[in-house]
């Protein structure tokens, strides 16, 4: 696949104060969110180049209700210490993107409370009305949200970039499980450098 400027767009996935810094609740939980903390810097110049381009940009945020009544089997069985600490509410300094990363005016902010960001939003009908073809991905955590929504765009016949150097994983075996598996099937998986150089 080539990259078009044309009908592509660039999606940041959940980079969030929660997963993203020291203070997030993801870490409050006692999980290492190292190297989460540590991809703000590359999605930041994934980000500028985007902008530079021009090409249409996506933020998405993991977002629950005041009550976790949206959390289904995430926070019912899975992993409900994430209600217990408060993490990820709606509306909350906790849920909002990073400073680093806080999107520009016209750029738009997908919330879930799945980690594709296809399921329950209407994230599929405003890439149609953007006239992306093409997907180009960036953000956290790797193997859970960054690759369950590419492969909800691979499934919808989208060509699929995804920034490896740009997403990261608590875990860094499952990050490079992750990015082999996409790169397989349902992704070209490219760096920071390969992503400007095919910018026009």
């Amino acid at each position: 696949m080539e990259l078009d400027n044309d009908n592509a767009a660039l999606v940041v996935i959940d980079m969030q104060v929660s997963f993203c810094k020291p203070e997030g609740k993801v870490a409050a939980i006692g999980l290492d969110t190292s190297a989460c903390q540590a991809a703000i810097t590359p999605c930041a110049e994934v980000l500028e180049a985007a902008r530079q381009a021009g090409l249409p940009i996506f933020f998405t945020r993991y977002v629950y209700a005041d009550d976790y009544a949206d959390g289904g089997v995430m926070i019912e069985h899975l992993m409900p210490e994430l209600a217990e600490v408060n993490a990820l509410q709606a509306g909350s300094a906790d849920a909002e993107i990073v400073p680093e990363l806080a999107p520009l005016a016209g750029e738009q902010v997908i919330d879930k409370n799945r980690p594709s960001a296809f399921y329950g939003t209407d994230f599929a009908s405003r890439l149609a009305a953007a006239g992306a073809e093409q997907l180009v991905v960036c953000g956290v955590t790797t193997n859970c949200c960054v690759e369950s929504t590419v492969r909800d765009a691979s499934h919808r016949d989208m060509q699929v970039f995804v920034v490896a150097d740009g997403c990261a994983e608590l875990d860094p075996e499952r990050h490079a499980v992750s990015l082999r598996t996409m790169d397989m099937l349902f992704a070209d998986v490219i760096s920071i450098d390969a992503f400007r150089n095919g910018l026009s």
